[in-house]
């Protein structure tokens, strides 16, 4: 693995402005474009997208060739979509609607190697397919596996300081659309933005980062002054939409 895919989680830590987006388009071509662009990261959306698991794999290969950082937003938060994900080597996952520490622990069990964890293997890609030895891989496993949950859910919003305070949960993750649809809110309502400050505070007072999704990305600057340091917006499907009606307007 490369410096940018080695470093992506203690940059994550260290508080770093990070900025990404969601590859919704199951191809490995996809991803390889996006992985030319200057962003830091990338995340396989497999919970909204058609992704099957062989093109997961593919999507993650493209981008480690790349010495791209990439996270899976996995379909639920059970076991086998968390090994999948990181035998594939993906640098993290995301997972969502997290709303208890006690299934923040569980996932990160789920995600490291030991009793009653992921169960290992030597073989995979993130093994290097046989060629790394079993302490290597479990050594760069605990260091650079990147948990990441998603705060979601009004069930949440009572248990966000202790779900940031799981040992072994890099960052929580603000997901503010389907938070606003929770509280049968607009997502620029007063009550929303409120919210989400109080998610923010929360993490960033257990010194866990925290990321999210603004619709607005004008709004960034002071959602980094509220502390967060993630930002993953759009999507390939909203790029390529946004460069072709730029192109029929300017021609028009």
């Amino acid at each position: 693995m490369g410096q940018a895919i080695n470093t992506f989680r203690k940059r994550l830590a260290d508080g770093d402005a990070l900025v990404g987006t969601f590859l919704k388009t199951p191809s490995a071509i996809v991803a390889e474009v996006l992985s030319y662009s200057d962003l830091d990261v990338f995340c396989i959306d497999t919970e909204h997208a058609p992704f099957g698991r062989l093109q997961t794999d593919q999507c993650i290969a493209a981008f480690r060739a790349a010495d791209r950082p990439s996270l899976v937003r996995i379909a639920d938060d059970s076991p086998t979509e968390i090994r999948t994900a990181l035998d594939s080597g993906a640098t993290g996952i995301l997972v969502p609607h997290v709303t208890s520490a006690e299934q923040a622990e569980a996932i990160v069990k789920a995600a490291h190697f030991g009793d009653g964890g992921r169960g290992y293997a030597g073989s995979t890609r993130a093994a290097g397919y046989t060629t790394r030895s079993m302490a290597d891989h479990l050594a760069d496993s605990r260091e650079r596996t990147t948990v990441i949950v998603q705060i979601e859910d009004v069930a949440a919003l009572e248990h966000v300081a202790q779900i940031a305070s799981v040992d072994g949960v890099d960052a929580i993750f603000v997901g503010r659309v389907d938070l606003a649809v929770a509280m049968q809110k607009k997502v620029t309502d007063k009550n929303v933005i409120a919210t989400v400050q109080d998610i923010c505070v929360a993490g960033r007072s257990a010194g866990t980062a925290v990321g999210m999704f603004t619709p607005d990305h004008k709004e960034i600057p002071d959602w980094r002054d509220a502390g967060a340091s993630l930002f993953l917006l759009g999507s390939d499907q909203s790029m390529i939409l946004d460069g072709a009606n730029a192109l029929a307007q300017e021609i028009r």
